[in-house]
Order: structure tokens, then C-alpha cells, then sequence
């Protein structure tokens, strides 16, 4: 089931593994038949560790999602409450049991904390007068969770927002024991490189934790090298780019949520002869999206603008495979056709789906829209598009960044949706190492009249965390910043790259960039830029014991695992599997985050009242 966890580097499916043997560990605690009660944003991560299958196999019957009121009616002896510790998940819980004690049915109580126990959430269950109800109380870790091959996420919603904005190191704390958890499966990584605050914090607190449990480590054989811990906020202008990557285009106009992604359903129907519109399916199409399919493994870095010429190559050759059957003419030569035949088959569906979401995507920007504002004038929703990729474009190269933009004046008049607004704002704040004050008043003020003052907070949160700032210095270093790390490259190759700046064609991630200069030739040839980057810069060294002392063999790669504190996007993760596979790069990279975001999700997550807004 999750082989593609296992092809690359570093065989990542020891982790999921070490999750599942736990959680079987768990639901054996509790003899008898049993009912889950999800906390609903923990089916999705718990999806990818382990499938219905193997909780039937320990005698799970039923699954709800939690909600107040009653539980449904379920014939089982134990019901497991499966939450993340938050209080107002605790007060529907004491709804549940109070409800079920009233029915006077004779059950067992469980809770299952995910990623940790807390005292608060006991303490409003002892408040609520249930806290005795429950035989298990108990903690599930789970902290990283495989989602392929070389990738790990902790899917911490608000990792960023706890960080930067509440001065909540929580995320910190769970980041530092995951990677714990995952130097006893694959041994002590012996260099520690990290850039920002929250770095520092996880480094010290896993450096602490390490010395705590001297002496019990395992002798393992280090699989890592190196582990560069990375804050989010040393590059705030990464995510607020719109991705140009398949797999980035997918998420920026769909959402890619736990691996999958939900499609509107007409471009996979298959319509057959006499079947009406009526008839055609009305729920989106949901598929899986990673390396353990062929073809996705194959374009899903590309830039977009490569990805029409990789699936007609991909289409002629599936043909030509289909077309051998006329020659086969012996038996064993039918044998072995009809053998590769379910091999054919789910490529040829594999090409269909990505064709059409391929087409959906170019639709998304070829087609026409109604745009109700502007007198009844149909507007391209390309142009749209292409005009807003300029205007980031224009801020990334240093255009025009100290003055009110007139393309931004335009969408807030047109009453554009407000996260694509913000979006721009800020990365004209970033590029500008913040706004003169008249231009962020007047953005403000424009915002606020357009949208509602609700939107206040919102915009204080934005200040708050650096994203949306006034100009405290007249001196700018995002230029110097841009010109030392070659931030900008012009002409960037599309069809064939020779530099992570195809990502987002022409701009190179300035935390990739980071990376790149680390592996060669060193933070040391670009000091005077880190220091104008926010917070310390550091490299550790940990101990290894006697012995395991890896000898490298010649050619052989280093591997370094790239952790961002606070989130990563598709973009970055393709920029990154570039560097992996540049022949001279002598590097390989596996990438952790707290959670995988884009500039949506991620200005969402800092908003107050966001469900009030569209995407």
C-alpha cells in the first residue's frame, strides 16, 4: 500500500510503521468491539498511517465524527474518542458521555490525544464531571507523518499563527520530539545547521532532549548528514508567490488537502451515446496525488508550461505499447502482452486524469468570466492571471514598490476576493522591507471600506507577524538580498531547467537559494546577507557514538533533511527534488515541514473570521 514510501533515499515507511505498530498497540488496550469518534481534521493524516483494513482487524465497527449531542447508536462495547487537545473539543466530548450515562449503556470511555496528553483538557473534563468515565486516557505521537517519498509534514494547521503571532512554542516542543522520534529510527544526525528564532529554540530543545536520554540511544547508522532547520519567516516572500509548478498550480486553484485533491467532475465523466447533462456526475472527483504513481512522480515539478509536451510524449508512447498487440504472434508473445496489459491500463487512466485536470488548469486561465463590477464586461480570467503574475513579477524584480499600485487599487475597487489582495499587499511590504506609512494607511483604509472593519484584526495579525509593515528604516535590503542570492533570473528555461528558478519562473526561493549555498560553498560566503535576514544563524554538532562513523564511499551523496518551521509549499519541495537530482549537486534532500501551505492557506490561517471568506 505504501511502497513509494520506501523507493527513495531513505526508506520512510520504518516511520509509518513504528506510527502503525503503535496505534495497534493501543486499540489492544481495549478488549472488545469498538466505536471511533474522529475529531474530523484528524481523519486525514490518520488516513495515510493507517486504512479502514487494519482498525477492522482489531475489532473497530463503527467510526463517527464527533459533534455534540448524542452519539449514534452503535452495538460495541468501548468508544474511543480520537481528539486533538483542545478545550472546546473537550466540552462536546462531556456532551457525548453525558448522553450515552443517561441511556445507561453499559460502556467503556477512551481518549486517544494526538500529537499529546494535556493537563487543561482533563481539567475541563474533571470540571464537566466526566473525567472518571473514561477507563484509557492516553497520547498517540504523532508527529511526522510520511506523505511520500522524501516528504514528511506535521499538518499543524497553526504552527505559524501559534509562533509568530500567540508566542506559543508548542509546535516547536512537538517539531523537537519528532525529531527525536526519528533519530532513534534512523540514527543521530550529526550536523545541525539553522537560520531564525524558532531554529534556535528546536535545536536547543532537541540538543537538551538528546542529553537527557544519554546513554539510551540506539546504535544505529546515521542515515542523515545534516538536518538545516529553516523559519519560516527568514522568507516571507516564497509563499506569497503564486506557484508555476503542476503540482503547485494544483494546490494554489484546488487545494491539495492530506495528498488528495477534490476536481469538478465533468472533465472525468465518460459521456455516453443518449446519456443528457442531467445525467452526469455532480460530486467532485477526488484523487490521489503522489509517487507511487508513474506519470504524477513524473511531471508534478515540472513548471506548467512543460507539462503539455511531457503527456503527449507520455500519450504516443502508451499507444505505441497498446499497438504492439498486433504483433504479438506466438503464445508466449500473447502472454506476455496480456501479462502487461493492468500495467497499460493504469497508465492510460493515469494519463487521461492528468490530462484533464491539465486542461482544467489552462481553462483557469484561458477562460471568460462575468465580472459583475466593471459595467457587465467579460474579463479573461488568463488576463486576470497573467496581470496579477506581472504585478508580483514587477515587486520580486524591485518595480514600483515604494507607491499605492494601481493594479491593487483596481482589484480592491472591483471588489476582488480579499486573500488575492492581501496577498499582494504583502509582498509589496516584503519586497519594500515595509510600506511608507501613507501608502500602508491608505491600503488600509481601502480595505477596510471595501471589505469591513471586521478585517482590523486581520490586518493587525498581518503587522504583527512582519508580513504587512510600516517602513521603520529608509534603507531596503531586499535588493542587496536579491543581486547576492540571485534571486531573480532572467530568461529562466522552462522546457528543460538548469536552476530552481523555473519554479516560479524567474524567481528563485530565497530559503532553496539558502539551502543551495549551505551544500556548497557555505553560509560563510554570504554572511553580511544572513545577518539581514531575521534572527541568529548557527550550526551544532552532535556526537556520535564509537563506531558509527559512516566511511562515504567515492560519488557517493550526502543526504540532508530540510526542516521549515512554519510551512513549505509545493514550489519549494520541487525546487528542492531539482537539487537532488542535479548530477553534480553530491546532495540529496529530504524535506519535513509543519505544515505543507500556499499563500491561500496560509494568509487564511492568520486571519480572524476567515470562513467568512472565499479563496
Amino acid at each position: 500500500m505504501a511502497a513509494h514510501l520506501s523507493y527513495g533515499r531513505v526508506n520512510l515507511n520504518i516511520l509509518r510503521e513504528a506510527a502503525r505498530k503503535e496505534l495497534r498497540e493501543f486499540l489492544d488496550k481495549c478488549a472488545g468491539s469498538k466505536a471511533i469518534v474522529w475529531d474530523e481534521y484528524l481523519t486525514g493524516p490518520f488516513g495515510l498511517i493507517a486504512q479502514y483494513s487494519l482498525l477492522k482487524e482489531h475489532e473497530v465497527e463503527k467510526m463517527f465524527t464527533l459533534k455534540g449531542g448524542r452519539l449514534p447508536a452503535a452495538d460495541v462495547k468501548n468508544i474511543i474518542f480520537f481528539v486533538r487537545p483542545r478545550l472546546e473539543l473537550m466540552d462536546i466530548i462531556a456532551e457525548n458521555v453525558f448522553s450515552e450515562d443517561k441511556m445507561h449503556s453499559p460502556r467503556d470511555f477512551h481518549i486517544l490525544f494526538v500529537p499529546r496528553r494535556s493537563m487543561l483538557c482533563e481539567q475541563r473534563l474533571k470540571e464537566q464531571g466526566v473525567l472518571g468515565s473514561f477507563t484509557n486516557i492516553d497520547e498517540y505521537i504523532l508527529d511526522l507523518i510520511p506523505y511520500d517519498g522524501d516528504l514528511l509534514s506535521m499538518e499543524s494547521e497553526s504552527a505559524f499563527r501559534e509562533c509568530y503571532l500567540e508566542n506559543d512554542q508548542t509546535s516547536l516542543y512537538h517539531t523537537a520530539k519528532g525529531l527525536m522520534t526519528l533519530q532513534a529510527l534512523y540514527g543521530t544526525i550529526p550536523q545541525i545547521y539553522g537560520k531564525g528564532e524558532c531554529a534556535r529554540h528546536v535545536a536547543n530543545m532537541m540538543l537538551r532532549m538528546k542529553r537527557e536520554f544519554a546513554g539510551s540511544q540506539n546504535q544505529i547508522l546515521p542515515v542523515f548528514d545534516t538536518l538545516l532547520l529553516l523559519d519560516r519567516n527568514v522568507d516571507l516572500l516564497t509563499p506569497l508567490a503564486t506557484q508555476l509548478t503542476y503540482e503547485g498550480l494544483i494546490d494554489e486553484i484546488y487545494g491539495i488537502t492530506n495528498g488528495y485533491v477534490k476536481l469538478p467532475p465533468e472533465k472525468f465523466a465518460q459521456k455516453k451515446q443518449g446519456e443528457t447533462g442531467k445525467d452526469l456526475p455532480t460530486e467532485p472527483k477526488k484523487l490521489q496525488l503522489n509517487s507511487a504513481e508513474e506519470l504524477y512522480a513524473e511531471i508534478r515539478d515540472k513548471n506548467f508550461n512543460a507539462v503539455g509536451a511531457a503527456l503527449s510524449k507520455k500519450a504516443k508512447i502508451i499507444s505505441a505499447a497498446f499497438e504492439e498487440r498486433h504483433n504479438a504472434k506466438t503464445v508466449g508473445e500473447i502472454k506476455q502482452f496480456v501479462s502487461q496489459l493492468p500495467h497499460m491500463q493504469a497508465a492510460r487512466s493515469s494519463l487521461a486524469n492528468h490530462t484533464s485536470i491539465a486542461e482544467l488548469i489552462k481553462d483557469i486561465t484561458s477562460l471568460l468570466y462575468y465580472n459583475k463590477t466593471s459595467c457587465n464586461s467579460l474579463v479573461s480570467a488568463s488576463e486576470a492571471f497573467f496581470d496579477n503574475l506581472t504585478v508580483e513579477q514587477e515587486f520580486m524584480t524591485g518595480v514600483d514598490t515604494d507607491k499605492v499600485n494601481t493594479y491593487i487599487e483596481d482589484c480592491i475597487a472591483q471588489k476582488d476576493p480579499l486573500i488575492k489582495i492581501l496577498r499582494l499587499v504583502c509582498m509589496q511590504s516584503v519586497c519594500n522591507n515595509g510600506l511608507k506609512q501613507k501608502v500602508l494607511d491608505y491600503y488600509k483604509r481601502e480595505i477596510l471600506q471595501t471589505y469591513g472593519y471586521e478585517h482590523m484584526l486581520t490586518l493587525n495579525n498581518l503587522e504583527k507577524t512582519g508580513l504587512l509593515k510600516p517602513q521603520t528604516s529608509s534603507r531596503n535590503n531586499y535588493p542587496t538580498i536579491r543581486k547576492t542570492l540571485k534571486l531573480w533570473m532572467e530568461d529562466a528555461n522552462e522546457q528543460n531547467p538548469n536552476d530552481i528558478s523555473y519554479v516560479y519562473s524567474g524567481y528563485a526561493p530565497l530559503s532553496i537559494r539558502l539551502t543551495q549555498v549551505l551544500a556548497r560553498p557555505g553560509w560563510r560566503s554570504i554572511e553580511e546577507v544572513l545577518k539581514m535576514l531575521p534572527g541568529p544563524h548557527f550550526e551544532e554538532r552532535q556526537q556520535l557514538p564509537a563506531g558509527l562513523h559512516k566511511k562515504r564511499q567515492q560519488g557517493e551523496n550526502r543526504t540532508t533533511l530540510v526542516f521549515f518551521l512554519g510551512g513549505v509549499t509545493y514550489a519549494e519541495i520541487a525546487a528542492l527534488r531539482f537539487l537532488s537530482q542535479m548530477e553534480d549537486s553530491g546532495m540529496e534532500y529530504i524535506i519535513a515541514t509543519t505544515k505543507l501551505i500556499n499563500g491561500t492557506s496560509w494568509i487564511k490561517s492568520l486571519m480572524d473570521r476567515p470562513e467568512s471568506q472565499s479563496p
